[in-house]
């Protein structure tokens, strides 16, 4: 099924923008886990609308309420179910173009596919669904927590406003202290200025989150069509308005030699085996060798805008398509939280597949 994810963490979201609420049933987690609710609704908060006046001001409160899985704050191992009511829906807003097939959404494609479509905010191909994602994730960070594994994403890019530095020479603990979510002060004042500059023009502008996971020890990912780096690239695929992932040194690795881009082993003074550099992006073969996971994840411009389009109706008849509603001028400083989620999601289900291979 397409609302499902992984092999043993798995999970199925559910619920569309503008019904009674969105979800996540969570199957395999391991009994025991500690269920921490204040860490889970406070990642949901750092994906919820309304933030700064350049995110979307739907207001969502974004509590979840547990309907399984859990007794006195413990996992019980089995299916943890969670739901996200909505509070804040506004239909109306979408009844004009209940007919209209809005350019670069899945208007067109669902109605061809299914014959009929929730044309209520995307319904199911809505951004909303990412909240349950979110909430499915946070779960997976405390179990990941319990195996040292840390995942930090930020934004590195919007428009052409791009950092320079790589992930080292950042203080990513200043990611969450400004509405970008860029760790560069300088950078975020100016990345902030643009994306309210294209929102008052009625406009959208698409960026890139970049995300570093740390402790994730050599052996995780399987060989051939389970590859670590394809899964997570699928994950990353999977988010709305994602148009590319790269991870290690990406497309510039084709502008280097061999002789340079080889990752050289050594053995440190614990006796640790490491590459002395790390275009690989800590894997190799589809497997982690033990050094940082780095990837970077492009997202188009958000393709709803406030000003009018060409298009087509459903009857075949040209159309004007006029933007209304509330939506976010870029989507990235609220992506950041969503790449992270489904890293987790990748990573939890990768560390208990790497557990139950051996004897």
């Amino acid at each position: 099924m397409s609302s499902t994810y992984g092999k043993i963490f798995k999970i199925a979201t559910f619920g569309e923008s503008h019904g009674v609420g969105i979800g996540v049933v969570i199957d395999g987690c391991p009994a025991g886990v500690n269920f921490d609710s204040d860490f889970i609704q406070q990642e949901l908060a750092r994906r919820k609308p309304g933030q700064s006046k350049i995110t979307t001001q739907r207001k969502e409160g974004d509590e979840f309420e547990v309907l399984s899985g859990v007794f006195e704050g413990k996992t019980t191992g089995t299916p943890i179910a969670l739901i996200i009511r909505n509070e804040d829906q506004r239909s109306k807003d979408y009844s004009h173009i209940a007919a209209q097939f809005r350019p670069s959404h899945a208007d067109y494609t669902y109605q061809v596919k299914y014959g009929v479509r929730d044309y209520r905010g995307g319904g199911r191909s809505s951004a909303r669904e990412t909240a349950a994602r979110v909430a499915a994730g946070a779960v997976a960070k405390i179990l990941l927590t319990e195996e040292s594994v840390k995942i930090q994403a930020y934004v590195s890019q919007v428009g052409t406003m791009s950092l320079d530095k790589s992930y080292n020479e950042l203080d990513l603990s200043l990611t969450e202290t400004n509405a970008v979510r860029c760790p560069d002060m300088e950078m975020a004042e100016k990345m902030f200025s643009y994306i309210d500059a294209v929102r008052k023009n009625g406009d959208s502008i698409g960026g890139v989150v970049t995300c570093v996971i740390k402790g994730v020890p050599a052996g995780w990912g399987e060989p051939v069509f389970d590859k670590l780096h394809a899964e997570l690239g699928k994950a990353m695929l999977s988010i709305n308005a994602v148009k590319g992932f790269e991870y290690g040194s990406g497309f510039e690795g084709v502008k280097m030699l061999g002789s340079v881009h080889n990752d050289a082993f050594y053995i440190d003074e614990t006796e640790s085996v490491h590459t002395r550099t790390n275009h690989s992006g800590g894997i190799q073969g589809g497997i982690s060798n033990g050094e940082d996971i780095y990837f970077r994840v492009a997202f188009k411009p958000v393709a709803t805008i406030m000003q009018d389009q060409e298009s087509i109706d459903a009857y075949g008849d040209a159309a004007i398509v006029q933007g209304k509603g509330r939506h976010d001028p870029c989507v990235v400083p609220r992506a950041v939280p969503i790449v992270e989620a489904m890293a987790a999601l990748v990573l939890a289900d990768f560390c208990l597949r790497n557990k139950s291979s051996k004897i």
